[in-house]
């Protein structure tokens, strides 16, 4: 049986009693024929503070006219968002994951107070990217997630030097900090990457938090698969976010809500997911706020666990060679999908948002002939994942290292300990570490500078 499609929001419209409600939309345009048919939340984070989400009010629109075109009517929700890549080494980065919670909170207060019929959450950067994510778990009404894309490739314009010819991320721009700082580029080098590696909308541009994250929620199965991937720039963009506002409206129809999708096994794809393109430490911290706002039981266990039997299978920045446009060039993350179902690494028959199986949607991917980004499982970049999880004094309760890059099992040396980011930066600057130093940073964590 079909789902009532506005099941909220005729307490909100309906009736004599609601005319109030209904004269004050009426103000700004909306008529009895768009209060009679859902009401679709388009929640995002455009905020004139980054590069990461310029793009979202853009999207918004266009997720808009899907919606309209499905039969429904659009509601716009904007929030707030903090740079991590833009406040580190300040004060400002306490501020970081703090934002995480306001943005979910935020979205969640809007769609139940206005009774939103369903939604489409529109992220960006790194913490949004997750709080858009717990909101459809919070919520449980029909909704996707569809996220702003990866920032374009920049390039040097001087020729020769040690970043001429590279297809610059934001990475390039901080070794470019320590480069200078030890006197190893010139200051018109130094200007040239800072000007050029970000040249446009989307976020970090290497399999950082961003991508790490956009990648696993659609192995998740909350965003349609190969939406994330689309960088920010590119022409396909437009035509996944006008795909996204129909599907919300298919959604509602349907009565599929995000709690029917998702389950402990969809976790365990995301990790999965997470392991084998060498993604982020902090996809540890986002999936399991994740799975709590899903009511979901995951542990840090069962990241190491997933680790452990799962290959690097994607040769991406910041420790390999390729950024996030060219992964999508390569096809995405559906083809790394093949890779894991064909190693019977993927529970294939998870749900998505789009009511086909995880293993469907991977299935239909086609994969470009020649690609070089993503391998084989028989011939892996690290025949265990990304991540390991640590037990020990020194972390009582488990530290999540993060060891794509390397296979150095054990380190000894002395222990530079610092109380603040900024006085480990400036021994950094004044030539204090040396190979072999064991630097600690202390008091970094959710009561310092989280991230």
């Amino acid at each position: 049986m079909a789902a009532d499609p506005r099941r909220n929001s005729r307490r909100l419209y309906e009736g004599p009693d609601r005319a109030v409600a209904r004269s004050m939309m009426k103000a700004i345009g909306e008529t009895d024929e768009s209060l009679a048919r859902p009401q679709i939340g388009i929640a995002h984070c455009w905020i004139g503070t980054m590069p990461c989400n310029w793009n979202h009010r853009e999207l918004a629109a266009l997720v808009a006219r899907g919606v309209r075109e499905a039969g429904g009517t659009p509601l716009e929700v904007n929030t707030v968002s903090i740079n991590d890549a833009i406040t580190t080494g300040t004060e400002g980065m306490k501020t970081s994951l703090v934002s995480r919670e306001v943005i979910a909170d935020s979205v969640e207060l809007v769609a139940r107070g206005h009774m939103f019929d369903g939604i489409v959450t529109i992220s960006g950067c790194d913490k949004t990217i997750p709080a858009m994510a717990m909101v459809l778990g919070r919520l449980n009404i029909p909704g996707t997630m569809l996220y702003g894309g990866s920032i374009a490739s920049g390039r040097c314009t001087r020729e020769g030097g040690m970043f001429s010819g590279r297809n610059l991320t934001v990475q390039d721009v901080y070794e470019a900090v320590g480069a200078y700082n030890a006197g190893r580029i010139t200051q018109e080098e130094f200007r040239d990457v800072e000007d050029h590696a970000c040249p446009g909308a989307g976020a970090c541009g290497g399999q950082f938090t961003a991508n790490t994250m956009a990648t696993a929620y659609q192995m998740l199965g909350i965003s349609p698969m190969g939406a994330n991937d689309i960088p920010a720039d590119h022409a396909d963009k437009a035509q996944a976010a006008v795909a996204c506002g129909r599907l919300a409206v298919e959604l509602v129809r349907s009565g599929l809500t995000p709690r029917a999708i998702v389950t402990r096994e969809s976790f365990e794809n995301a990790i999965t997911g997470v392991m084998a393109t060498g993604g982020s430490s902090n996809a540890v911290l986002h999936l399991l706020a994740t799975a709590w706002d899903f009511g979901i039981p995951l542990d840090l266990d069962d990241f190491d666990r997933i680790s452990r039997r799962t290959p690097v299978l994607a040769d991406l920045r910041p420790w390999g060679r390729y950024t996030a446009p060219e992964m999508h060039a390569a096809g995405g993350m559906a083809v790394v999908g093949k890779r894991l179902v064909a190693a019977g690494l993927l529970h294939p028959d998870s749900r998505t948002v789009t009511g086909r199986n995880l293993g469907d949607e991977i299935a239909r991917a086609p994969e470009p002939a020649g690609q070089t980004v993503i391998r084989s499982a028989d011939d892996p970049f690290k025949s265990e994942g990304g991540l390991v999880i640590l037990r020990g004094n020194l972390a009582p309760g488990g530290a999540v290292m993060k060891v794509s890059g390397q296979t150095k099992r054990l380190h000894r040396g002395p222990a530079r300990v610092f109380e603040r980011e900024e006085d480990a930066f400036a021994a950094i600057k004044d030539g204090r570490i040396v190979p072999d130093d064991v630097m600690v940073l202390r008091n970094e964590g959710p009561r310092g500078g989280p991230g």
